[in-house]
């Protein structure tokens, strides 16, 4: 099976197309969360996400959305984007968002929005939050989103630490031997110094993983989102990827 892995689509529904458009043939999509907040087109990534097989979870912002976590516990323009999200979704949209699950396994992979530690909010920045979370789950990989920066944490079992691995590489990932945490980074929002959208190919039958980057309209984005009255800052910062 090969399936399109992404995380992070923030309510960009130009990024979302730019990377559907950009992948190779996949068997179904794999969405990480965050589906919503922050950007101006929440009904409509979660209509399109739909016209394909697809399994997806649930991230902090798509929670709060839907109203199953406090506003306050956002900073103030994700604060004011997620009010604005929560008063734009159609019921449909509502409803999809809360019936997503926080972490499964699927296909002998684990699958988590945040860390398996704690699958909403714990953020994997670094090696050593990584090796603590490698207890919290028991397949050779996970796949956590939520940073939204693209990068592996390798598990040295002998020397009982992490390795990180930063993309780009040349070509397709080999998986394996070692236990692995991976981020394919975000599709809506990157955070990396690289505005491109970010996303990856997971091949299980070759048990290969390829990062990919597609760059897309960011202007476009940017106008709908001034259009919808959304922080100043959250419009900037597309353009610089940070």
């Amino acid at each position: 099976m090969r399936y399109l892995i992404i995380s992070d689509i923030h309510a960009n529904l130009a990024a979302l197309e730019a990377v559907l458009d950009d992948a190779p043939p996949f068997d179904e999509i794999w969405c990480l969360g965050d589906l919503v907040g922050y950007g101006p087109d929440p009904n409509e990534c979660v209509e399109r996400i739909q016209d394909f097989p697809h399994i997806s979870l649930v991230g902090n912002h798509d929670w709060a959305a839907v109203g199953r976590l406090d506003l306050s516990s956002f900073n103030t323009d994700a604060r004011i984007a997620n009010a604005w999200t929560q008063s734009e979704l159609t019921p449909a949209a509502r409803e999809y968002l809360s019936g997503l699950p926080t972490h499964l396994e699927h296909d002998g992979f684990y699958l988590a929005h945040a860390s398996p530690r704690e699958p909403v909010w714990e953020y994997i920045l670094d090696a050593s939050l990584a090796y603590a979370n490698f207890a919290y789950f028991s397949t050779p990989i996970c796949l956590v989103g939520h940073t939204h920066i693209p990068i592996i944490f390798e598990l040295d079992e002998k020397r009982q630490r992490c390795e990180t691995l930063i993309p780009p590489f040349p070509g397709s990932l080999v998986l394996g031997p070692h236990r692995m945490i991976i981020n394919p980074g975000s599709v809506g929002q990157p955070r990396d110094g690289d505005p491109r959208a970010s996303y990856a190919i997971l091949d299980t039958q070759e048990m290969t993983w390829e990062f990919r980057r597609i760059a897309y309209p960011v202007e476009i984005t940017q106008e709908r989102m001034r259009a919808r009255g959304l922080p100043r800052r959250l419009i900037e910062r597309l353009g610089m990827g940070r």
